[in-house]
C-alpha cells in the first residue's frame, strides 16, 4: 500500500498522463480506510455512491480532452466541522447527527470540487472541535497512526491521522485553540494555520449550522504529508497563484523555546534546535531570544477570549454553575493574574461585553508589539506544544486532566501556551515535522509569520523538511 503515500502531486500527474483513473485511484483509499477502520478509525462517514460518479465523470471528461482542474480525479476527505453536500457536520455533537442530509457545501469544500477533487468522507472530531484529542459518542475514538494507545491531536485529528494513514493526500481542518497545528505535529504531518480572515469560514460548525458568521480567533487551513502537497492545497482554497520556492539565506529567524510560563518537554525542545540549525545551514540568520513579547498578558487576554467564543450555546446550568462563582473568581485572579487558573477560565466563559471588549483592546496593544518585532524578524521558529502525542484519557472534568511532561505533572490548559501567540494575534503558523523521538513518535515545530506573510511561511518549512526528512509513515501500516 505504499504506493498510497505518493504526494498529491505525484497522484496529479499520474492522472494527467493516464496511468491511473480517477475511479481507480478512489477505490484504492478507500479500501485503505477500509482496511484500517477498526484500528484506527479516522473517516467516519462517507458518499461513496456520488464520488463514484464524481470520478467517473471526471476520466470522461479527460477521455474527451476536456480542461480540468488543478485537482481533478483526486480523492479527499474533509474534517466534519464542515458542511459537505450528503454529509452535513456533526462536530461530534449528538445534537447535529440527524441534520437534513442536503446541506451545501461549505466555501472551502466547493472550492476544492470546484478545482476537480473528488470528496469522497467525513474525518472525526472530538465533541463541538473541543479538545486535543479526537473522540465522540457518535463515532467513537480515533487513534494515532503510529501509537494506537494515544491521541492523534484533536480537534482535527481524524484528519491528520487519515492523511499519516494514506487513507487521502490532502485534507482541511480548522484551529482556534490549535486544532490543525497539535494534529499534524501528533502525527508528522504539514498544516497551515493561515491568516485570520484569509479563508471563508462559511459551512463550518461551529457556529451553528446556517450561521453565517466570521467567529474570531477561528480559521480554516490546508493540511498534507508535505510542504508542497499543502501549498498546492493553500493555492486553491485561497484562489491565489502559487509562488515559486525562494531561498531561505539572508532571512532574519528568532527563535522562542524556553519561558518560564510555558512547559516545554526534551523532544519538543529538541525539535526546535534541528529546525533552527536546518535554516541556520541554509543560510538564514537565526537569534534566540526571550519572548516576542509579554508572555502573562498574551495568554490572559487569549484565553479571555477563546472562552469566551467557546461559551456561545453552553448550557445555562453550566454558565448558572460560573457565574454563582463569579465575584470570588474575580478577586482570586486579580490577586495572581495566573493564566493558567481556573478562574481566568470561568470569567472568560462568563465574560461580560465591556470585558471582552477590553479584551480585544489589550490584543490590540499586543498587535503593535508584534508590528515593531516584525520589523525587525521575518518569522519564529518555536515548539507547537509542551509534549508528543499522550495516551488517551477520556476523564471528566475536562479541566482536571493531565499531561507527563518527561515524569512532570502539567496542566491539561497546557496546550494552548505555545499556539496562542498565532491564535491570539491573527498571525499565520505552519507546521511541519522534524523527525521522530527515541519512542518513534512524531515531533516538530511551528515556525510564525508576520500578517499574510504565508508564502514566507512554504520557504521555511520547505527548508526545516528537506533537511530533516519531512513526513515517514508508520511502519506498522505499510
Amino acid at each position: 500500500m505504499t504506493e498510497l503515500y505518493t504526494t498529491a502531486r505525484q497522484l496529479l500527474a499520474d492522472l494527467k498522463n493516464r496511468r491511473v483513473s480517477a475511479r481507480e485511484l478512489l477505490e484504492a483509499h478507500a479500501a485503505r480506510q477500509e482496511y484500517l477502520a477498526g484500528s484506527i478509525n479516522a473517516v467516519v462517514a462517507t458518499n461513496l455512491t456520488r464520488a463514484r460518479r464524481d470520478a467517473q465523470a471526471i476520466d470522461d471528461s479527460r477521455s474527451r480532452g476536456e480542461t480540468l482542474g488543478p485537482l481533478a480525479g483526486l480523492p479527499m476527505t474533509i474534517k466534519d466541522g464542515f458542511d459537505v453536500e450528503g454529509l452535513p457536520a456533526t462536530s461530534g455533537f449528538s445534537g447535529f447527527a440527524q441534520r437534513p442530509k442536503d446541506c451545501p457545501d461549505a466555501e472551502l469544500v466547493a472550492r476544492t470540487r470546484a478545482a476537480g477533487a473528488v470528496v469522497w468522507g467525513k474525518t472525526n472530531v472530538p465533541f463541538f472541535l473541543s479538545d486535543w484529542q479526537s473522540y465522540n459518542a457518535i463515532y467513537g475514538t480515533t487513534n494515532n497512526p503510529y501509537d494506537v494507545t494515544r491521541v492523534p491531536g484533536g480537534s482535527s485529528g481524524g484528519a491528520a491521522a487519515a492523511l499519516a494513514c494514506g487513507i487521502t493526500p490532502l485534507e482541511i481542518g480548522s484551529d482556534i485553540g490549535g486544532s490543525l497545528r497539535h494534529p499534524a505535529n501528533f502525527c508528522g504531518i504539514c498544516a497551515l494555520k493561515p491568516t485570520w480572515g484569509a479563508l471563508p469560514m462559511r459551512g463550518h460548525v461551529p457556529p451553528p449550522p446556517g450561521m453565517d458568521a466570521e467567529v474570531d480567533l477561528g480559521v480554516a487551513g490546508p493540511m498534507a504529508r508535505t510542504v508542497d502537497d499543502l501549498k498546492l492545497l493553500w493555492s486553491v482554497l485561497s484562489r491565489e497563484p502559487e509562488r515559486p520556492r525562494q531561498p531561505v539565506k539572508g532571512m532574519r529567524l528568532a527563535v522562542w523555546d524556553n519561558d518560564p510560563l510555558l512547559p516545554l518537554g526534551r523532544d519538543p525542545k529538541a525539535a526546535v534546535v534541528h529546525a533552527a540549525r536546518a535554516l541556520a545551514d541554509a543560510g538564514a540568520q537565526v537569534e534566540t531570544i526571550a519572548a516576542p513579547l509579554e508572555t502573562r498578558e498574551l495568554l490572559i487576554e487569549y484565553i479571555r477570549l477563546l472562552t469566551s467564543i467557546m461559551a456561545v450555546g453552553y448550557p445555562d446550568q453550566i454558565l448558572a454553575s460560573m457565574n454563582a462563582t463569579r465575584d470570588a473568581d474575580l478577586n482570586a485572579f486579580a490577586a495572581n493574574r495566573d493564566p493558567w487558573s481556573a478562574e481566568l477560565f470561568r470569567l472568560g466563559t462568563t465574560a461580560r461585553p465591556d470585558e471582552i471588549l477590553a479584551a480585544q483592546r489589550a490584543r490590540d496593544t499586543l498587535k503593535g508589539h508584534m508590528k515593531a518585532f516584525f520589523e525587525r524578524h521575518d518569522a519564529i521558529v518555536m515548539p507547537v506544544a509542551p509534549v508528543t502525542a499522550f495516551a488517551h484519557d477520556h476523564s471528566e472534568p475536562f479541566n482536571a486532566r493531565v499531561l507527563n511532561m518527561d515524569g512532570e505533572t502539567i496542566a491539561y490548559s497546557a496546550m494552548l501556551g505555545w499556539i496562542a501567540l498565532a491564535t491570539a494575534l491573527h498571525l499565520p503558523s505552519i507546521a511541519v515535522p522534524t523527525g521522530r523521538n527515541v519512542e518513534g513518535m512524531p515531533v516538530g515545530v511551528q515556525i510564525v509569520g508576520a500578517w499574510n506573510d504565508e508564502a514566507r511561511l512554504f520557504d521555511l518549512a520547505a527548508a526545516v523538511e528537506e533537511a530533516r526528512g519531512g513526513f515517514s509513515p508508520p511502519a506498522t501500516l505499510l
